[in-house]
């Protein structure tokens, strides 16, 4: 999977509303509007289309020290959001998995929106930072605006999957950093086995550390209850 580097902000709104009910509507039937924003505030990393998930607590998308699922590690080693968003949708502890459809550049932002019964009181994002071997970005489980009106904001750090050795070599790597030679070779001797906090990119072969290298927070993380 290859990625187009994105220089202006990529504001992509994703509507899972299929009707114009309104919020008394909303109000009677126990579901809620909330609008997410998630912003790049890295120099050089491209992030791939995220998945947006609404939730009970009991369900994690991930666990610091415990091992990425498989479907986490698509997302991590290749920006593919779809098995993660299917496994999420099956779950009767979710209200909905969303699998957006484009990547956000550094500096952009995407706005995406989002309707879920408000049983479901958390939120989760996820998405890769492209110009690396196995890096994402997440927040997990944080806790859904309540009243309508109401935003929370959120910073969201890069994780390593642990599911791929951060060998730097573009063969492994599909974002624009190395295009035209981008690939999605997996190399999985020196993998950590375990979702940690990512220690950045080093040049120890084809990524240049003052083009793509980055100090946690990476992402700002915006959602406001609509209605």
């Amino acid at each position: 999977m290859k990625f187009v580097a994105k220089t202006a902000a990529i504001i992509g709104a994703l509507a899972l509303l299929v009707s114009t009910a309104n919020a008394d509507d909303d109000n009677r039937s126990g579901h809620a509007t909330y609008e997410i924003t998630i912003t790049n505030v890295t120099k050089g990393q491209v992030f791939s289309p995220p998945v947006l998930v609404t939730h009970k607590k009991s369900v994690k998308l991930f666990e610091a020290g415990a091992p990425a699922s498989p479907e986490l590690a698509l997302v991590a080693e290749d920006g593919n959001n779809g098995p993660l968003a299917d496994l999420l949708n099956s779950l009767r502890q979710v209200g909905v998995a969303l699998a957006s459809a484009a990547p956000i550049g550094p500096g952009g932002s995407a706005i995406y929106e989002i309707r879920s019964s408000r049983r479901f009181d958390v939120v989760s994002a996820v998405g890769m930072l492209v110009n690396t071997n196995d890096a994402f970005f997440a927040i997990d489980s944080r806790n859904l605006p309540m009243r309508r009106g109401q935003t929370k904001s959120f910073i969201a750090h890069a994780y390593d999957a642990g599911s791929e050795d951060n060998n730097e070599d573009c063969r492994a790597i599909p974002g624009p950093a190395c295009a035209p030679d981008s690939g999605n070779a997996r190399d999985v001797d020196g993998a950590e086995g375990y979702v940690h906090i990512h220690n950045g990119v080093h040049g120890i072969a084809d990524l240049a550390p003052a083009a793509y290298d980055w100090r946690n927070p990476v992402a700002r993380v915006t959602v406001r209850r609509v209605r």
